[in-house]
C-alpha cells in the first residue's frame, strides 16, 4: 500500500530503495509556502540510519509485519538463531539483531516481513545489574539521577539510591531509567 510521507509516523514499516526501513523520526517543517517532511529509516538488515528530506507528497510503499516474540538460542556464523513458543526456528542476519542482544534478555520481539524475520527488538524494558557507580547518596529523597555504568558497557542515568551491584529496570531505547529492583 502507497503511503504520502505526510501520513507516516514513527514505527511504520517502509520499503525505501529497495530496502526494509522502519521510521525512527518523523517530523515536519513549514519554511514559507513550502512544507517538508524530516524523515529518519533505520535499514533493519544492516541498522544504518538514513535522514532525508521530503515533500509532503512523496510516496513510501508502507509493508504488512507481524511482531513476534522470541528467544535467542545461539550464533550460526554471519545469522542469529532464534525460537518461538512453539519451537520454531527463525534466523536473521547478526547486524539486524546486534543492538537487541547486547542487553541479555529472555525474550524478544522479531518483525516478520513475508515470514521472514527481517529485525529483532529488545521488550520495552529489560532488568540490568549496575557495575560501576557513586556510592548511594540517602537522604536527598529520590528524585535526583546520577550517571551509572551497567555490566553490557552502557552507561545510563540511575536514582541516587542505586548501588553497584543492584538490579535496574531500563527502557532498552530510550535508556531511561524506570526503577530499582529489589532482590
Amino acid at each position: 500500500m502507497q503511503m504520502n510521507a505526510l501520513d507516516l509516523r514513527k514505527g511504520h514499516l517502509v520499503q525505501h530503495d529497495g530496502r526494509v526501513c522502519t521510521v525512527n523520526d518523523w517530523s515536519i517543517m513549514r519554511n514559507d509556502r513550502r512544507q517538508y517532511v524530516y524523515i529518519t529509516l533505520k535499514d533493519l538488515l544492516t541498522g544504518r540510519l538514513q535522514e532525508l528530506k521530503l515533500q509532503g507528497d512523496s510516496k513510501f510503499e508502507l509493508m504488512e509485519s507481524e511482531k513476534i516474540t522470541l528467544s535467542h538460542s545461539y550464533s550460526d556464523g554471519p545469522e542469529e538463531v532464534f525460537y518461538d513458543e512453539e519451537g520454531g526456528e527463525f534466523r536473521c542476519s547478526t547486524a539486524a539483531a546486534k543492538d537487541a542482544l547486547i542487553w541479555g534478555s529472555d525474550s524478544y520481539i522479531g518483525f516478520m516481513v513475508n515470514d521472514q524475520l527481517i529485525s529483532i527488538s529488545p521488550p520495552p524494558s529489560v532488568i540490568v545489574e549496575v557495575q560501576e557507580t557513586a556510592p548511594p547518596i540517602r537522604g536527598g529523597g529520590n528524585s535526583g539521577l546520577k550517571d551509572a555504568m551497567l555490566v553490557n558497557g552502557i552507561k545510563v542515568r540511575v536514582a541516587n539510591l542505586v548501588a553497584t551491584g543492584e538490579k535496574v529496570r531500563i527502557d532498552p531505547i530510550t535508556l531511561e531509567f524506570r526503577e530499582r529492583i529489589a532482590d
